[in-house]
């Protein structure tokens, strides 16, 4: 699980995914085998056709093929594969296409939901396609009739999926090759939010009819404890909640309804965020309004000096605490707010309820 996120902004820089970086291994096993060079870096190119170039640490000889690694680079995206050895073990066979396997550290998908059929290696649509681009190019150019056979693994794979959500998705015995684009954008987590979507997917999928989103490991808790939810039914939404009221509206529609109680727990802060109709709860696009706060409280009976305590607090807590001192259910109207404005993305047929925690993870405020 995800820790709840700072509110200090910080630079950033891009990274690349770990379909990306399979695919950089295929590039390599490939030239390797027909063009007997074994670089220390090869190019790729990703899905919207830009070229990047990945280091290459491993050759090994197979039995008809050869065993190439990487290292996983995601910038400053807090992914839990960054620094991770990533590797292929390319064969070459005689029947023609590419066909995938799961090595040591990618998982297998075990539950219906998602993009893969139960069964298959975690190896997401997008990386195959890279991969198999880029091998069936190699096979043009040397007029190679055979086939290959791709087994990506990733080092301690195993034990770095379970800081992800895979084991509640359903994957098991390691990590999801995974990407869209083949880039890793910090904080716009394109694989994070893909992963939302599977949570969200998979629950519904196996029937599953309360979800709860979270925006990290004291929030969950908290919701986990207060319903006794399984698993499966929580989403690790981080600051994404945008992503959870999209994809909700899409996918309950009346022909497809299969949800009936979503409940978003965050922070205090976070939640205000989100009162005020911030889709990305991240410090990086949306900050916390504390004059919004003390004016929330002046309707619930806050005199002017409360108020302007409130304004001038240093944190969403602090101007929290002020209002709970003169009795003033602040938190509870936030959670209102955030309530009718989340609404809005949620179906009719679906109750909807947001909490609000303090640093404890003690519930502050709820509207139900």
């Amino acid at each position: 699980m995800w820790p709840e996120s700072a509110e200090s902004p910080t630079p950033l820089r891009t990274g690349l995914t770990t379909g990306t970086c399979a695919t950089a291994c295929c590039v390599a096993a490939a030239q390797a085998l027909f063009a007997q060079k074994q670089d220390d870096s090869v190019s790729v190119t990703l899905p919207k056709g830009k070229v990047v170039n990945l280091p290459i640490i491993e050759y090994s000889e197979l039995l008809n093929g050869m065993k190439t690694a990487t290292i996983k680079d995601a910038g400053d995206d807090p992914d839990a594969t960054h620094g991770a050895t990533l590797f292929v073990e390319l064969r070459l066979a005689p029947e023609k296409g590419v066909r995938f396997h799961a090595a040591q550290g990618v998982g297998t998908v075990t539950r219906t939901g998602l993009l893969l059929d139960v069964g298959e290696p975690a190896i997401n649509p997008v990386p195959r396609k890279m991969m198999s681009e880029h091998l069936l190019g190699f096979a043009e150019t040397y007029d190679y009739q055979g086939g290959f056979d791709v087994s990506v693994g990733v080092i301690n794979g195993e034990q770095i999926a379970q800081k992800t959500m895979n084991p509640r998705l359903g994957i098991l015995g390691g990590l999801s090759i995974l990407g869209t684009t083949g880039i890793v954008r910090p904080f716009s987590c394109a694989a994070y939010i893909a992963s939302i979507h599977q949570g969200i997917d998979v629950a519904r999928a196996n029937s599953i009819t309360h979800i709860a989103a979270t925006t990290g490991n004291s929030s969950e808790d908290a919701i986990k404890s207060h319903y006794q939810l399984d698993d499966m039914a929580l989403i690790e939404m981080g600051d994404f909640v945008g992503a959870v009221l999209k994809h909700v509206k899409k996918v309950e529609r009346t022909d497809s309804k299969q949800l009936i109680k979503l409940s978003i727990c965050g922070g205090f802060g976070k939640i205000s965020k989100l009162a005020q109709g911030n889709m990305d709860l991240n410090s990086r696009a949306s900050s916390i309004d504390l004059n919004a706060l003390a004016k929330l409280a002046a309707t619930l009976g806050a005199d002017e000096t409360l108020q302007t305590k409130m304004a001038n607090a240093n944190t969403s807590v602090e101007a929290l605490s002020f209002a709970q001192e003169q009795n003033i259910e602040l938190a509870d109207a936030v959670c209102q707010q955030a309530s009718e404005f989340a609404r809005k993305y949620i179906p009719n047929h679906m109750e909807l309820e947001v909490w609000a925690i303090d640093r404890k993870g003690h519930f502050v405020g709820s509207a139900l």
